[in-house]
């Protein structure tokens, strides 16, 4: 099955100089749900821009299921919606005439069935004759998805789904995008929140002024990049670190109660055998043992860490 978004060599600079993107190419397959991570500026809603066809690229090719961005917009278009960043709805408008108006914008008939199957499929057909004005800024963002979906996109652009959404309403955003996937629609997103890509995404990205770092599936950056952390709990508590430990990544809480020891999980060998023999050889006691995968943000801060490295 052919990538269902194609971006080859994809460049944005403005006329001030500012280079917002900068030789981007990146494949997306259908059905998945891939994940944007980037700080502030670095590029990822003027990619979305691009694809959506809201900005005009300096250089490069973006094909939406084989249509060129440029040359066949209109068909590329029909098949994307779009969630902005920005709550931008109609106040004065019920929830469903809203939807009813975005699917007239792209010529599709009316389709009251499909209208109502999406509504209820965001948990707002109870809401359907409300003004938009009168909706929670959750509720409002479950709208613009509505309207996102209302003329039957084949991808779904969510640039900051659930910024400034609750955690409650946050999650249930979720299960919704899950459930979208599951439909066999593809979904591209931004977010700040990294445990947001964690849970949702197939395949994460991350891109720095412009420049797109890596696209990798997220088990197999987790496990490239992710360090595991073990935490051995003593009984008696030690008074400092016996000669030659520190060397070995090990180290000592102030309290003397703890040792840490950060490994690879890949490797052939963790040390830990090793570590937890030295422990009862030397007759130190050990209450508890556990271990911590690395999170995605510090997996994350490790990548924009070493780009800045590779640009000095």
């Amino acid at each position: 099955m052919p990538p269902i978004i194609e971006i080859d060599h994809l460049s944005k600079q403005y006329a001030g100089g500012t280079k917002a993107l900068d030789d981007v190419s990146l494949t997306i397959e259908q059905g998945e749900i891939l994940a944007l991570l980037g700080p502030n500026g670095a590029g990822k809603t003027t990619l979305i821009s691009i694809i959506c066809g809201l900005v005009v690229p300096t250089g490069g090719t973006v094909r939406v299921d084989g249509h060129d961005i440029r040359t066949d917009w209109r068909a590329a278009r029909r098949l994307i919606g779009l969630v902005p960043q920005e709550i931008a709805l109609e106040p004065f408008e019920t929830v469903a005439n809203a939807v009813r108006f975005t699917r007239g914008l792209y010529g599709e008939a009316p389709d009251e069935g499909y209208i109502e199957q999406v509504l209820r499929s965001l948990a707002l057909w109870d809401k359907r004759d409300a003004p938009t004005r009168a909706l929670s800024g959750g509720m409002k963002r479950r709208v613009l998805i509505a309207k996102a979906l209302s003329h039957r996109p084949k991808v779904l652009f969510l640039d900051e789904p659930t910024a400034g959404v609750d955690v409650h309403l946050r999650r249930e955003m979720w299960a919704v995008v899950s459930e979208l996937r599951a439909s066999g629609v593809t979904i591209i997103l931004t977010t700040h929140y990294l445990e947001e890509a964690e849970e949702m995404a197939d395949r994460i990205g991350v891109i720095d002024k412009g420049r797109l770092l890596l696209v990798r599936p997220k088990a197999e950056l987790m496990g490239e990049f992710g360090r595991k952390h073990l935490t051995v709990e003593l009984d008696p508590p030690l008074s400092a670190l016996p000669e030659g430990w520190a060397e070995d990544d090990i180290t000592l809480s102030d309290d003397g109660r703890s040792l840490g020891y950060a490994y690879d999980a890949r490797a052939e060998r963790t040390g830990i055998g090793r570590l937890l023999a030295d422990l009862n050889a030397r007759g130190i006691g050990i209450r508890d043992v556990a271990t911590k995968q690395s999170s995605l943000e510090e997996v994350f801060m490790s990548l924009l860490e070493s780009s800045a490295g590779e640009r000095r």
